[in-house]
């Protein structure tokens, strides 16, 4: 007598509509949330107190634009991106001799040209390849790749 195989059916994932999500463009619900975190990021940048988890912040969006860049998708952000690395790398620098995070007037601008243009990306694109950048940036920190230089 032979084996038989006995088909699992998932009834909680339906194919259709996980298909149909992952087409349609992110919700503002999700991308509000990402929105503020960033903006108040750049706002405390701007006041004199941001802290590590300011700077995460503003890597991850740095991070993930250059990466969405690098894919063909707003390759306008790579030289905002390059500059803002350094200015970045300078701020990190800076906190670990200093305990400060302090950055220039024109360093600001760059950071506020980045949101404005990382934004532009991710509403121009469909949700399912905005999270593929986002695990490509990921694994790209993880497996330390030498083109990410602004690390937490």
């Amino acid at each position: 007598m032979q084996k038989r195989c006995k088909r699992k059916i998932w009834p909680l994932v339906n194919p259709i509509d996980s298909a149909l999500l992952g087409c349609s463009i992110p919700s503002e619900s999700r991308l509000d949330k990402l929105r503020i975190r960033e903006l108040s990021a750049i706002e405390s940048f701007a006041k004199g107190n941001a802290g590590p988890s300011d700077f995460r912040d503003i890597a991850d969006m740095l991070n993930v634009a250059e990466t969405a860049g690098l894919s063909g998708v707003g390759p306008e952000v790579l030289p905002v991106c390059a500059a803002l690395e350094l200015a970045l790398l300078g701020v990190k620098e800076q906190y670990e001799q200093k305990n400060t995070m302090v950055l220039r007037s024109h360093e600001l601008q760059l950071m506020r040209d980045l949101y404005q243009f990382h934004d532009a990306q991710r509403t121009a694109i469909d949700l399912s390849t905005y999270e593929r950048i986002i695990r490509k940036t990921v694994n790209k920190i993880k497996g330390a790749h030498p083109k990410v230089r602004v690390l937490v």
